[in-house]
């Protein structure tokens, strides 16, 4: 695996830690379809979160968050639409809600992590 692959797999498992520590329950990891990979869903009671995790090293090429561009949240909310129809019964009586997690630093174990919830 290369280290880009074993950097993200680490941000994305502390993003995953961070959001169970924030009540959330984490439904699906890597999901896959045809239209591409959400890379973690959550839910609260209320809530059908799916998360797109950004880790860097550093800000040298720009902020994690700027990644997730116009183009980029048009395609969650595609791979969202087909999350949900594949598993109804999760996404019953909960609002679908997108979120980035950004990681940025040298070891994701300890590195900042900034959370923006429901991204427009």
């Amino acid at each position: 695996m290369a280290l880009k692959d074993e950097r993200g797999r680490a941000g994305e498992d502390r993003a995953a830690s961070y959001l169970r520590g924030g009540g959330y329950q984490i439904l699906d990891r890597n999901w896959r379809c045809p239209a591409g990979e959400i890379d973690i869903v959550a839910a609260s009671r209320e809530d059908l979160v799916v998360v797109e995790v950004k880790t860097r090293r550093t800000e040298w090429f720009g902020h994690p968050f700027e990644a997730v561009d116009a183009r980029k949240r048009a395609r969650l909310w595609r791979l969202s639409c087909a999350w949900i129809a594949a598993h109804p019964a999760a996404a019953r009586g909960r609002r679908l809600r997108l979120d980035v997690i950004a990681i940025t630093g040298e070891d994701p174990a300890t590195a900042v992590l900034e959370h923006i919830e429901d991204l427009a």
